[in-house]
């Protein structure tokens, strides 16, 4: 199965896919691309780290957005790529329709709540806000509904009292970086 990853930032969530591929714990799967969408992005070093090709594509003229002439840019480079797997791992732009259609099925996102609770930017700051006291994160395919899509897999994270802001999250990320490869193994393997 081959893998495409599409970030933003430092990539944490990408280098756990890519550690378990090189521990052999990404089942048939091999990640055969990074792309960032930030030209200073972290995940650009892990390309190097991995000996994966890892490169920046230009998704102007939209801040939050994937669409227009950098929407074919993204889905002409993809499609060149042949992936089985998009994954969309910290990639903080809304994927439009097109997009979607267009690799309908193959695309998966990583989000950091129990959805349906706190869709949206800040799944971490949302659950902590509202005083919830097991959140998570969630590994869904993606439709045009943001965060909408059906779920695949979850993970739960009890809040205790003794938690801040800052090691809730830290527990989120670990679980993150648990679901995230092991929900991969399993898809590269469902066909089989």
């Amino acid at each position: 199965m081959r893998v495409v990853i599409l970030g933003s930032g430092r990539g944490s969530n990408a280098d756990a896919i890519l550690a378990a591929q090189k521990a052999g714990k990404l089942g048939s799967a091999e990640v055969v691309q990074l792309i960032v969408d930030q030209p200073q992005a972290g995940m650009l070093a892990l390309g190097e780290k991995y000996e994966v090709p890892a490169r920046y594509l230009d998704p102007a003229p939209f801040k939050t957005k994937l669409e227009g002439a950098g929407e074919d840019l993204y889905i002409e480079m993809i499609e060149a790529l042949q992936p089985d797997l998009i994954v969309l791992a910290g990639f903080m732009r809304v994927i439009k329709p097109r997009f979607i259609a267009h690799f309908a099925g193959r695309i998966i996102n990583l989000h950091p709540s129990l959805l349906p609770a706190f869709p949206g930017l800040d799944g971490i700051g949302q659950a902590w806000r509202r005083g919830v006291k097991l959140a998570g994160c969630t590994v869904h395919y993606v439709t045009a509904e943001v965060d909408g899509g059906p779920i695949i897999d979850q993970a739960a994270v009890r809040i205790e009292v003794e938690d801040t802001l800052e090691s809730f999250a830290a527990k989120i990320h670990a679980a993150e970086h648990q679901l995230l490869p092991a929900v991969i193994a399993r898809l590269s393997t469902a066909g089989e």
